[in-house]
């Protein structure tokens, strides 16, 4: 069920401590971390604390949560994670588009130039 913790989930074992990460930002409803494989200077992953498959069901069950999610990718950037060139807020969907933990997440990336298009 949305919104549930899945016991299969890499995120949820992150959420409820039983999976270490190196944790840079907190709140009630979001978790942000370092990425392990990061493609960039900066590459934080923000995630909600409560399980959606992807953003696009994030946003259409809970749309407060998808706000606090984006909300927090920026309070992730403003804290001096990226540089005053800019970032990247990025949602994986699906196989295809890397999606690779099926519990929605942003990616934050900055620190070094981001090419148009990414990929």
């Amino acid at each position: 069920m949305a919104g549930e913790p899945q016991a299969d989930c890499l995120f949820c074992k992150i959420v409820a401590g039983e999976v270490p990460a190196t944790v840079v930002h907190e709140t009630d409803t979001v978790v942000a971390f370092q990425d392990i494989n990061p493609q960039a200077p900066c590459h934080v992953l923000v995630i909600p604390k409560a399980h959606y498959r992807d953003a696009v069901t994030l946003a259409t069950e809970a749309p407060a949560l998808a706000a606090d999610v984006l909300r927090e990718a920026g309070a992730v950037a403003a804290g001096g994670k990226v540089d005053e060139t800019g970032y990247r807020v990025v949602f994986n969907t699906g196989v295809g588009a890397g999606q690779t933990v099926f519990h929605a997440h942003a990616h934050v990336l900055g620190g070094r130039g981001l090419a148009w298009p990414p990929g």
